[in-house]
């Protein structure tokens, strides 16, 4: 017989994966905690009734997937900004919407916490992308958590119907009709949204600049760092640009102190989120003296230059190991 203690040390060993399958099947770093919280305590209330008939990491899944499809039952889904409108004018009105915004998600969390920690499942960069984690929001609940248990996490067609609560025929359907999605919302060829195609080094290279240019407020350094197509989307913010120019146009004016724009001086720190790399910003306004987080900026890079920037500004710094504020 298992102790209290011992089923709780079992539990626990499987947390941060649970957390990346809520966060997949939600969209959200918060809220993925949240949903993970209500699994682990609805397995510690039912752990007189776990039979062993499966390990106690499938048993979880089972747990959290069901809380997961409660939870998205009960609002909308989650998208970035380019899914809801055309590209905007970088003069135009920046307005912030109240709607559930897809969110980043840190690497720190995503590893294992120990070199020795064999409960925990490689995290492939190709399932925790961005691109892809927007395309598996527009997915029914259901079809995401069918799609997510075959393709991810290779459950059986008789394990995932069983635990949707439908026939393998119904279940099958549904992961079909997922996959059909992710090929006409992703590039043809998975090459081209999944394999880094540059190097760690090169990565962190281009990421350096990228710091100095802001931290320098220098837009021209921004352009030399960006495709001509690239895109940018900066959630709460509704408006997002689809092009270097538009990106640059609505730059500069908040690096520029004579602007009624501008919004103070920044400084970043280098991090990961999604597998990609990223930077999380503070921002000291001005006649301030403290710097304040100013959320997460995650970045897809190709060929050497920035293809997509995501700004995400309500970010909180926490979870990627640093402060909210600092004094120079």
């Amino acid at each position: 017989m298992t102790s209290d203690d011992e089923f709780g040390t079992l539990l626990e060993r499987h947390r941060r994966e649970i957390r990346v399958h809520c966060y997949r099947m939600s969209g959200s770093f918060e809220e993925a905690e949240d949903l993970t919280q209500e699994a682990f305590l609805r397995a510690w209330k039912g752990r007189r009734g776990f039979a062993g008939r499966a390990s106690v990491r499938t048993w979880l899944y089972r747990i959290a997937t069901n809380v997961c499809l409660d939870a998205l039952a009960r609002r909308p889904r989650r998208a970035l900004p380019d899914e809801l409108g055309p590209a905007a004018d970088p003069t135009g009105e920046i307005s912030a919407l109240d709607v559930p915004w897809l969110g980043p998600f840190p690497d720190l969390l995503l590893d294992p916490a120990a070199p020795d920690d064999t409960g925990a499942a490689i995290v492939e960069r190709e399932t925790i992308e961005l691109a892809f984690l927007a395309t598996i929001q527009l997915l029914p609940p259901r079809q995401r958590a069918a799609l997510i248990l075959r393709d991810v996490l290779d459950w059986s067609a008789k394990d995932t119907a069983e635990l949707l609560g439908t026939s393998v025929a119904s279940a099958n359907s549904a992961l079909q009709r997922g996959r059909e999605t992710l090929r006409t919302k992703l590039p043809a060829r998975r090459a081209e949204w999944s394999a880094p195609d540059t190097t760690t080094a090169e990565e962190t290279a281009l990421l350096r600049k990228f710091i100095a240019a802001y931290e320098s407020a220098d837009v021209q350094a921004v352009a030399a760092l960006l495709s001509e197509d690239a895109r940018a989307v900066m959630p709460p913010y509704s408006l997002w640009f689809d092009s270097r120019d538009r990106i640059l146009a609505a730059l500069g004016p908040s690096f520029d102190p004579r602007s009624p724009y501008y919004r103070g001086s920044f400084r970043m720190v280098p991090v990961r989120a999604n597998r990609q790399p990223a930077v999380a910003g503070y921002l000291r306004g001005p006649g301030e003296s403290v710097y304040r987080a100013f959320g997460v900026c995650v970045l897809t890079v190709r060929n050497g230059l920035v293809t997509a920037m995501a700004a995400f500004e309500t970010a909180a710094l926490a979870p990627y190991g640093l402060a909210e504020t600092f004094e120079e």
